[in-house]
């Protein structure tokens, strides 16, 4: 069985899950402290970021990028049929996304209101692209649900749990996306992707008292030593 080596809030590594997830792929997946690196994770990322993509044989990869086109060689593809030039296309669109991850952490990051207006103005320069490029949905290409769905889930998902705790919503003038969000979020798998824990993580995190996000959250919430621990070193995006 494939491993993967993963940070609870990185989204390079729901990338990865996702997608493994769409494809019913079995795997089996180890948590790191990204304050607290183990050696033998050390040994085997050579840029000591997650996520880390053990194959059956042992050898570890590494970039999610590299490790999402490994996982589409090496099992069934999510459509069959598609073209090189549309898997071109595909790819293009779902860096669209990851290149917006940490743009994305930085905003929800950002310590006032002016920062995560300037930042969250970067996110929706992606947004807008998208936007336009939605048909009638309910996925990306339509019916079929595709990579490129798997590459914005991440993006989708943390935007809904914000919206959930601050009510300030990064997709709110995209109607579009918004039902694609729901869409997505309905397949259940940004749910099966992070761990049991992961929205107290992420809360503790990007809604902790230093950020603006964290000063306006709708229900105020004592931020655990659990969760502060989790996340300690994201700021150093410890994940690609």
């Amino acid at each position: 069985m494939i491993k993967i080596v993963s940070f609870k809030i990185c989204p390079f590594v729901q990338r990865v899950t996702a997608l493994l997830e769409a494809k019913s792929v079995p795997y089996e997946l180890e948590y790191i402290d990204l304050k607290n690196k183990p050696q033998w994770f050390l040994d085997i990322s050579p840029t000591g970021q997650v996520p880390i993509l053990v194959t059956e044989s042992g050898e570890a990869l590494f970039e999610s990028d590299a490790i999402i086109e490994y996982i589409d060689e090496v099992t069934t593809p999510l459509e069959p049929g598609v073209t090189p030039e549309q898997r071109a296309k595909d790819r293009a669109w779902s860096y669209q996304a990851s290149k917006h991850y940490l743009v994305q952490c930085s905003a929800q990051r950002s310590p006032d209101k002016e920062l995560l207006i300037e930042r969250a103005g970067k996110l929706a320069k992606a947004f807008e692209k998208v936007e336009k490029k939605l048909g009638n949905g309910p996925y990306f290409k339509g019916e079929t649900l595709s990579n490129v769905d798997i590459a914005w889930l991440p993006l989708l998902h943390r935007a809904a749990i914000i919206r959930k705790h601050t009510c300030y919503d990064f997709i709110e003038d995209f109607p579009k996306i918004k039902a694609w969000q729901e869409a997505l979020l309905a397949t259940g798998l940004a749910d099966k992707t992070v761990a049991k824990d992961f929205e107290e993580a992420f809360t503790g995190f990007y809604l902790a008292d230093s950020t603006y996000l964290g000063q306006i959250v709708c229900n105020n919430k004592d931020e655990t030593a659990e969760s502060k621990s989790n996340c300690v070193g994201l700021d150093e995006y410890g994940c690609c």
